[in-house]
């Protein structure tokens, strides 16, 4: 039963970490849409720059903050995976 258990919880956390993942990339990709946005405002006339920003295109952020903590939960949640992994593999022995 106990293998089990641990097979059933590290599934969940492998979901939860793909999960993470898949926040940190999309962060990511926030970061590269904005340096985009931001050359665009550089390079276009000023009053396509104003009504570009009022449909609300040039207005992505991206936050490096959010990144480092989902990136220090992803690495949390890899060491408890690691951990349960070691737990099954002990209880399958």
């Amino acid at each position: 039963m106990r293998s089990v258990d641990l097979a059933l919880y590290a599934d969940a956390l492998a979901g939860e970490a793909a999960s993470l993942a898949a926040r940190i990339e999309r962060e990511r990709g926030k970061q590269r849409q904005a340096t985009i946005e931001r050359e665009a405002r550089s390079a276009l006339a000023p009053f396509a720059v104003e009504r570009l920003a009022e449909l609300g295109l040039l207005g992505t952020r991206g936050d490096p903050a959010v990144i480092a903590e989902l990136e220090e939960s992803l690495d949390a949640i890899e060491l408890l995976q690691a951990w349960v992994e070691g737990a099954l593999a002990r209880a399958a022995a």
